[in-house]
């Protein structure tokens, strides 16, 4: 009895020795986690709350911040329209286009692997400033765009500065950096079972009913994950908005993304209070649409594992 008593204890004293070395070894990430990201949400949050200078000390102000976002202030709302058009045209063409990529690619071609290279270079560069200052050359009033326009005798406008088309020309830079959703397409692609495809080409399906009643279906999770990463990213995007505007937002606030509203408020007018109140609005408006996509995905995306 005693030595079953004695080799439980040493298995619990065991277990309880594994237990603490994972969490010494997991202890660098909690406190990378707790001081990098818990603890500057919790302060922002708190500013949100305050009148904040930054070369004065935060006043209390309640929910002023709030108030004044959500009743009195004109550009929040306009950087909201700009960004929910910018979100709602170029996510869901990103991942089309990075999933129709995907499947040409996955054929067996000479020369895939430089194909594939060569798409995804442009999200290799990613949201860069340099891909935004080539951007604004090529969309530009004597940029590339229009000297091929002119070839054929038309004058365009510069696409950059023009309230028509500025936003069109950032959700055409989003949508040209597909690379990322389409190496995770494609991987999704080699692994569905071939025998499947088979099956229904000797069944005489053809290759469009094929990918809409076999391809959509197993890659549904996927392109769930990468709507939601897509989407976030939409939300959060700055850095071509920011250098292809000048940081003004461009004219009547066409390319004013809610992040370069959020930057003017704490960085231009040091008004660290109110972006911080931004900050989190932009939070909830993204905590939203996720939960919203999650919701609706019980209607269109199927598991493996479902009966």
């Amino acid at each position: 009895m005693s030595t079953t008593r004695e080799a439980t204890a040493a298995r619990t004293t065991r277990r309880r020795g594994r237990r603490l070395a994972g969490y010494a070894f997991l202890s660098p990430w909690f406190v990378g986690f707790a001081a990098l990201t818990v603890g500057p949400m919790l302060a922002s949050l708190y500013l949100s709350f305050t009148e904040y200078p930054i070369l004065s000390p935060p006043k209390w102000v309640g929910l002023a911040n709030y108030q004044r976002l959500l009743t009195d202030d004109p550009r929040f709302l306009s950087s909201l329209q700009v960004t929910f058009t910018y979100v709602v045209v170029s996510v869901p063409l990103s991942v089309a286009v990075a999933l129709l990529v995907a499947v040409l690619l996955n054929r067996r071609v000479r020369g895939a692997g430089a194909y594939r290279s060569a798409f995804y270079l442009p999200s290799l560069l990613g949201g860069s400033v340099a891909v935004a200052i080539l951007w604004r050359q090529v969309f530009g009033r004597t940029g590339l765009v229009n000297w091929l326009l002119g070839l054929f005798g038309l004058h365009g406008p510069d696409w950059v500065s023009d309230p028509r088309t500025a936003l069109g020309t950032l959700i055409l830079l989003h949508v040209w950096q597909f690379g990322a959703p389409m190496v995770i397409f494609l991987a999704a692609l080699r692994q569905q079972p071939r025998e499947l495809y088979e099956q229904a080409a000797i069944d005489g399906a053809g290759p469009l009913r094929r990918f809409a009643h076999l391809t959509l279906p197993l890659l549904s999770p996927v392109i769930l994950f990468n709507l939601l990463l897509s989407m976030i990213n939409g939300f959060q995007a700055f850095t071509p908005a920011y250098v292809v505007s000048g940081g003004t937002g461009g004219v009547s606030d066409s390319s004013l993304f809610y992040t370069l509203y959020l930057y003017q408020q704490g960085f231009t007018n040091f008004r660290m209070g109110y972006a911080s109140a931004m900050a989190w609005v932009l939070f909830v408006i993204i905590a939203a649409f996720a939960a919203l996509t999650f919701g609706t995905s019980r209607f269109w995306v199927h598991y493996g594992d479902e009966r």
